[in-house]
């Protein structure tokens, strides 16, 4: 089965999945603000900070 033979609608999932996290990016946006983005992106850091040195302390042994 070829791929074109798969597609059902007129949009790839690729462009389905682009306009997908357009609409949710700004639904996010109006509905969470500013603080919500800031909260997860210090929550992302810390956990980016942990497992680099969770790394260095395994590399350690």
């Amino acid at each position: 089965m070829l791929a074109d033979e798969r597609k059902k609608g007129t949009m790839s999932v690729e462009e389905a999945g682009r306009m997908g996290g357009q609409k949710g990016g700004r639904r996010t946006a109006e509905t969470h603000g500013r603080e919500f983005y800031e909260e997860i992106g210090h929550k992302g850091g810390q956990k980016v900070r942990r497992l680099i040195q969770e790394g260095k302390e395994h590399e350690e042994e």
